[in-house]
This record gives structure tokens, sequence and C-alpha cells, in this order.
């Protein structure tokens, strides 16, 4: 599968920092070296990442996002493997081949009057490769949990879980936008639209959702559908987040669903639209555990982290994630 570059087990075992006397999550997770050990592993769980910040680019944001995959890897394989973590059921694909498309993203003149409608080009090679991966690993009957790259990716993990399944899918997002950008070129503000648009997206729930940085036409066009639900951080206290996030699991949970986590929708966390509002990380923490526990839970994807050196992104990733597959393996 030429969407993907695979890891050897040396590459790996560098990034692993050994102690005498402990296990590291890397020591335990099985490592894929062609598509078919995918379908070979008992592993149920799939990791891969997405290092790309075209589609952040192509909808004027900062770039950036195309360095938490390697930050997140880092960290999440230097995990302790012990009682409460484990990597025997966990397989890493490695990542989405993206060095052509950053290469030829970077060389685009920024003056270029067509400059962001190239990159939305670039952005739909990466939706169709990004799709094909998904679709494989659930047809695989596997659990597919993607990291990193801009929110533009949530379309190839819809199209690619709904065309695998055969039916459109349902959506959680947590996140301070709504990504339901007018349906111009390919970007990261417009992933869910294109997603309804070509039949890949049935419900659509929002949690978190900044006031501020909402178009009125947005508002307009959920409050006009039954399709949408949204809530807004601003109408959320604190002591009852989680009980309104039951709410926005209610009305997509009945079917089919993929779970979106927005690094923005985090207060100061680094990411491209980074904001000083927002739920904390240990509150994402708590929401993603939540998610997990519900069977129709199809897959995973965190975005728009950018790593720093002034913020362990990697290490908070890695909370995240492991987190969430703690709560899956009893799903």
């Amino acid at each position: 599968m030429n969407q993907l570059k695979f890891y050897s087990e040396k590459q790996v075992s560098k990034l692993i920092s050994t102690r005498q006397g402990e296990t590291k999550l890397a020591e335990k997770i099985k490592v894929a070296t062609s598509f078919e050990d995918v379908q070979k592993s008992e592993a149920k769980i799939v990791i891969f990442g997405i290092p790309e910040d075209i589609g952040v680019r192509a909808n004027f944001g900062k770039p950036g996002t195309s360095n938490a995959w390697q930050a997140f890897l880092e960290a999440f394989l230097n995990v302790q493997e012990n009682q409460f973590n484990s990597g025997e059921n966990v397989l890493l694909l490695g990542e989405i081949n993206t060095s052509e498309a950053m290469e030829k993203a970077g060389n685009i003149d920024v003056s270029d009057p067509n400059y962001v409608q190239k990159l939305g080009d670039l952005v739909e090679q990466l939706d169709a490769a990004v799709s094909e991966v998904v679709k494989n690993v659930i047809l695989a009957g596997k659990f597919p949990v993607i990291i990193g790259g801009g929110h533009n990716n949530a379309y190839g993990n819809i199209k690619g879980a709904a065309e695998a399944l055969g039916h459109a899918i349902n959506v959680l997002n947590i996140d301070a936008h709504t990504d339901l950008r007018r349906l111009e070129h390919r970007h990261s503000g417009n992933g869910f639209s294109y997603a309804f648009k070509n039949g890949f997206l049935e419900k659509y729930s929002v949690f978190g959702l900044h006031q501020n940085y909402t178009p009125q036409y947005i508002y307009d066009e959920m409050n006009a559908s039954e399709a949408y639900q949204y809530s807004l951080l601003e109408e959320l206290p604190k002591h009852q987040r989680t009980q309104e996030f039951s709410q926005n699991l209610a009305f997509i949970k009945a079917n089919k669903f993929g779970l979106e986590l927005d690094c923005d929708a985090i207060a100061n966390f680094p990411s491209s639209a980074i904001s000083p509002a927002g739920i904390d990380l240990d509150e994402a923490r708590t929401l993603l555990r939540e998610a997990a526990k519900e069977k129709n839970c199809c897959y995973l994807h965190i975005c728009e982290a950018v790593a720093t050196n002034n913020f362990p992104t990697g290490k908070a990733l890695s909370y995240l994630v492991t987190d969430f597959l703690k709560e899956k393996k009893h799903a």
C-alpha cells in the first residue's frame, strides 16, 4: 500500500529509552512492515500518523501540525508497560506518506493568486490516501487511532469508515470550531461539509464550540437541521461538562460513529489555532474515556496539535491515547 510509510523494528527501537527492570510499550507493541501484517495481526488497535499541515495552510492557519506525530510517537512508545497500560493489543502501522505532498506545498509561492487552491488540490490527494488506509484497517476488523496533521483529515477518516461499513456514519467532534465552512477548495475548515455533501456523514455533534469563532451562516445551517447538535463552551459550567457530553454522545451513539478531538478545544494547548479558553487537558482525557466505552465508536482521530519546545505536546497526546485505549479494551 503505497499510501503508507512503514517502520522497521530497528527504527522503532531507536526511539525507546530502556532502563533495567522496566518494560516500555514499544517493547510489546507490534510493528507492521506491510499491510498484510494488519490482516494477520491479532492486535485490535492500529495506530498511524499523518505528518502534514497542508490543510491548515490552505485554511489560512498557522503551520506546524506536521510535527505532532513524531512527538506523540516518541512519548507513547516510552510509556511504561504495567498493570494499567499494555501494548499487546496495539499494532503500529506507520504514517501516511506525505513527503511528496509536503514538498510540493512548500514550493508553492505564497504570492501566487491561486496559492490556497493549489494547496487544496494537495489536500484532495491526502484525502484519498487517508480514506483508503482507514477503510482497509476497518475492513480488517481493526480499530484505527489516527494522530497528527490538520482537521482536513477528518474527511478521509469519515469517508474511509463509511465505505468500509457500507453506510454513512455519525461523528462526535470535540472542537472549538465546527469545520463546516463553505464547499470551496479543500482545507482544514470544511472536512465535515464535504463529508455531508458526499453522503458519508449522517449526524454530527460538536462539543465545546466557541461562540466567537463560528460564522452566523454555520449557526443558521445547524439550527435549521436535525442532523446537527452543538454544545457551546460558554454554556458549559465546568461541573456539568461530563453530563453534557453524555447528551452529545446520546445524539450519535446509536449507530457507528467516529470520535474527533481537535486540540484547539483544549485551553493553551499548542495547536494551529491555540486559544486561552477551552476545556482543560484532564477534562479532555475524561471525555475520551467516556466515548471509548461506546461499542459503536469506530475510530479515534486527534489532530491540530503542534509540538513546541515549551510544552510537552507528545506526552499530552500520549495521555489522551492511553486513556482512550484503557477503556476501549472493555467496550
